[in-house]
């Protein structure tokens, strides 16, 4: 169990922040900057402005700067429809594409979230072996990968995105 002395820290960089208070690591983030000096630089990033990333740049950060892209007066789209199917492993392609078969029949398109980027990879690629136009976006993608992804999704009428949670947190924007 290394230790470090973290009083000649200059810089801090808090990098998804809302993500890492909605993992339960306050106490670690306000532990690891009440060590840090006080005069330090703390660069905050943040997809979402809840209460709790306010509360910690109202603790940590001083005459600071905050920089907005897109709306803070975010409203949830009440158009959207979510299905929860409970089954086993073993039911998940079969189910997967009896859910898309259905929706097929409608105009819209489908996001599909998925734990893992390899699992992203294999749900994307069981899709398009059923005859679907779906297309996977995950960390692993470099930055013009996924911003032709998203283009093309965003273009198409009908449409099936694959993506872990982390990666779907751009989707708004």
């Amino acid at each position: 169990h290394g230790q470090t002395n973290l009083k000649r820290c200059t810089y801090l960089v808090l990098d998804e922040a809302d993500r890492m208070l909605d993992m339960g690591f306050e106490p670690q983030i306000r532990k690891i900057i009440e060590q840090i000096r006080p005069d330090r630089q703390v660069l905050m990033w943040s997809a979402t402005w809840p209460k709790e990333v306010r509360k910690l740049a109202e603790d940590f950060l001083h005459d600071y700067i905050q920089i907005n892209i897109g709306s803070l007066e975010l409203s949830a789209n009440h158009n959207i429809v979510q299905i929860v199917n409970i089954c086993r492993d073993t039911e998940k392609d079969e189910k997967l594409s009896s859910l898309l078969q259905e929706l097929s029949a409608e105009e819209g398109k489908t996001i599909v979230f998925a734990e893992t980027k390899r699992k992203v990879d294999a749900i994307t690629r069981t899709i398009q072996r059923g005859g679907w136009r779906a297309m996977g976006i995950h960390g692993d993608k470099n930055q013009n990968e996924r911003d032709y992804v998203l283009r093309e999704f965003r273009k198409s009428s009908a449409g099936i995105l694959v993506a872990t949670d982390v990666a779907a947190r751009g989707l708004g924007t």
